[in-house]
């Protein structure tokens, strides 16, 4: 079948030549148009639903590979020798280039070709995706173990303990004889390129979600626009769990699979040395968002709009809804050359702005906006809210890692398939709400105020849940402290240890961790083929009563039967916290001027990025960094840390989380002060009559009936 002309008479609307070649008209003599049948046939990419599952599709894949460096956030630390400030710093410069250029998209979008431009921009997220994975490529291969025999015996030996008349005196120490200028700058080399595709992945996510929505409610019939864009939001709403989930496969691997070692490797993802295949989720994200971003090339600038609402709808509608005026149900009849309502202020003019003049106009109408106390509070609420959602999806599955003694992919695993679940679960369980109830703006304030309340309630048993750092041997529990050989004086005396290597072995018996084999006093070194990854043992080891065996790794946790209830709480909590989300935006929607919604809504975010997300991560990450006892050294610089302090590591981010809280709970509070304040004014001035009114009211009835003025 052809395309639908609509009703007889009814002039027909070609927006564009991409539109006409659908049509299939072609002006002949006379006026009349000829079709031309190979033109009639219907194409899929003039569909708005087709565009709405490829959109949908799009913004799944975005926030995968978005969410994505969150999962691997540790890996990427161990494997690069970064600090949480620095891996901070890496998240937040998704947001950089995207909140310098999402205001002037938003408003200058309509000039362009939509579907185009968020067909570019979804490459250039791709270009971002393997970017990222390009460091491992150019980095040399990870090398876990300096006893490997692979690397140079003298590493072997620095490992164990050897008599000091035995050591090499001009042999270097392993970290330093890796040491250059070339190595320097290839660090800077590696950090550099992450830094550049986080931006770039920043930017080219700027125009899909603004351009995608804008494009849907334009073509898609009135009625059906709603149900269109809850579709699109559901679908991306699982674009973070699984990119947690796609974290959880990947850092089962091992990092070098591409380039195992002869022999293979003995280590497992237990290990504190192990590093998982971080840069494969990356080319993984990557090849999806180009699959995803293909059909975008093909759709027209604009297509004819929708001309029958869905019949589902419809009876859903016929039952649940009270039937519309006449004036309301042809507001969704209008041709697609009409608009459905007049835009006012800055809305209006904005496509006819310069930069220049939009510059210029841009401060005025945003400061007006912010003077809404309301607006104002709420923004602040969603800030802190936002703040605490950062913070966490960056660093929760470290911290899972460090307090529990889990693995990154467990943490992962617990994160994508329970906390993420539940916040959606939240979200759209406060839409139902505000949907069903009708609540107007003083119990959405209620709402929010309740939702925030139980989540920070549910916050307070997180900082009982957890235990102390296992004594490791050589370091003070101090922030800052280096680590020493005061703890067991003298039973690693004849050997030559190396200050800088990490290769931990543990005292299972005494629950005793030390840095390395040598650190025990170890001589020898068994490995156990029992299983495919053979286990490591050392033995003859002088500071271990008996002399050991003591098996490669860290210390078991002796609280890691308590990652599952702490993930329970935190998810219930995100769960309550997600439910204001609704609420809260629709408090900003019925709070401002009509003419200053839109923009409202795009100050929304902007402040949301600027004052939450980017500076979040570097906030956490930087906490988490001043509870580090042990800092790995890497030519003379701080690296990674190797040891926290679980007390403080768990004290201090949960504090920070419950520090947002706070801060949202109070917002919210303050909001439904103000609320209630203005119902009450309300209420007074519509007791209190006008002045002038009342007057003539008495002269009129003083003299028809002037006993009636008596009260």
């Amino acid at each position: 079948m052809g395309p639908r002309i609509g009703p007889i008479g009814e002039e027909l609307q070609v927006p564009d030549k991409d539109t006409k070649a659908m049509v299939g008209t072609e002006d002949i003599p006379g006026g009349k148009a000829r079709p031309n049948p190979q033109d009639l046939r219907p194409s899929v990419f003039h569909s708005i639903k087709f565009f709405v599952l490829c959109h949908s599709l799009l913004q799944l894949a975005q926030l995968m590979i978005s969410g994505y460096l969150k999962s691997s956030i540790s890996t990427v630390e161990k494997r690069f020798g970064l600090s949480s400030q620095t891996s901070g710093l890496l998240a937040a410069f998704n947001e950089v280039g995207n909140t310098a250029l999402i205001v002037f998209v938003s408003y200058f979008g309509s000039r362009v070709h939509r579907p185009r431009l968020i067909g570019y921009g979804a490459v250039l997220v791709t270009l971002a995706g393997v970017l990222m994975a390009v460091p491992h490529f150019i980095s040399e291969p990870y090398h876990y173990d300096h006893t490997s025999p692979a690397d140079m015996p003298q590493d072997f030996e620095a490992s164990l303990c050897v008599p000091t008349t035995e050591a090499p005196t001009s042999a270097p120490t392993p970290s330093n004889s890796s040491c250059s200028g070339y190595t320097e700058v290839q660090h800077l080399a590696v950090v550099g390129i992450m830094f550049t595709a986080q931006t770039l992945l920043g930017v080219g996510g700027v125009p899909i979600q603004p351009f995608g929505i804008s494009y849907i409610d334009d073509f898609a019939h009135n009625s059906n626009s709603p149900l269109y864009l809850g579709i699109l939001f559901a679908v991306t709403m699982m674009g973070p769990g699984m990119a947690y989930g796609l974290g959880s496969l990947m850092l089962r691997l091992y990092v070098d699979i591409d380039r195992m070692p002869e022999g293979g490797i003995s280590l497992t993802s237990k290990d504190p040395r192990w590093v998982g295949a971080w840069w494969l989720g990356f080319l993984i994200s990557a090849g999806t968002v180009a699959l995803a971003a293909t059909p975008y090339f093909f759709f027209p600038k604009e297509m004819p709009k929708e001309k029958r609402e869905l019949r589902f709808r419809r009876k859903v509608l016929a039952v649940s809804d009270p039937p519309v005026s006449k004036g309301e149900d042809a507001s969704s009849e209008r041709s697609p050359g009409e608009s459905p309502e007049k835009k006012d202020g800055l809305a209006q003019i904005a496509p006819d702005l310069t930069v220049i003049q939009f510059i210029k106009v841009f401060p005025r109408v945003m400061l007006r906006t912010l003077r809404h106390p309301i607006f104002l509070l709420v923004v602040l609420s969603q800030v802190c809210m936002s703040s605490m959602v950062a913070g966490m999806a960056t660093f929760l599955p470290k911290f899972l890692e460090r307090q529990f003694s889990v693995t990154a992919s467990y943490a992962n695993l617990l994160i994508g398939c329970l906390t993420i679940p539940l916040a959606i679960v939240g979200i759209v369980v406060g839409g139902i709400l505000v949907k069903r109830l009708r609540l107007g703006p003083m119990h959405c304030g209620t709402l929010c105020l309740l939702g925030a309340l139980f989540c920070l309630l549910l916050s307070t048993p997180l900082f009982f849940m957890g235990c102390s750092t296992h004594q490791i041997a050589g370091i003070n529990h101090q922030p800052g402290a280096q680590p020493g050989l005061e703890l067991f004086p003298g039973c690693t005396e004849p050997c030559s240890c190396p200050s800088d290597d990490f290769n931990p072995v543990c005292d299972s018996s005494a629950r005793v961790e030390y840095l390395t084999p040598c650190h025990a006093g170890c001589r020898s070194r068994v490995v156990h083929e029992a299983s495919d990854k053979g286990q490591v043992f050392y033995t003859n080891c002088s500071c271990v009563v008996g002399g050991g065996p003591v098996p490669a790794g860290s210390c078991d946790s002796a609280c890691s039967h308590l990652v599952l209830p702490f993930m329970i709480l935190v998810s219930l909590a995100a769960a309550l916290a997600s439910v204001t989300h609704t609420p809260s935006f629709m408090l900003i929607l019925r709070g401002v001027k009509k003419e200053d919604k839109t923009l409202a809504v795009g100050i929304q975010f902007m402040l949301l990025r600027v004052l939450a997300w980017m500076p979040s991560p570097v906030i956490h990450g930087s906490a988490i960094d001043t509870t580090c006892v042990y800092w790995a050294q890497s030519c003379g610089r701080r690296a990674v840390c190797h040891y926290y302090d679980h007390d403080l590591l768990r004290n201090r981010f949960i504090g920070l989380q419950f520090f947002f809280k706070t801060g949202s709970l109070a917002c919210f509070a303050l909001i439904l002060a103000i609320l209630r304040q203005q119902d009450k004014e309300e209420g007074t001035k519509a007791t209190i009559p006008n002045p002038g009114l009342q007057q003539q009211l008495l002269a009129s009835g003083a003299k028809k009936e002037p006993e009636e003025s008596r009260v």
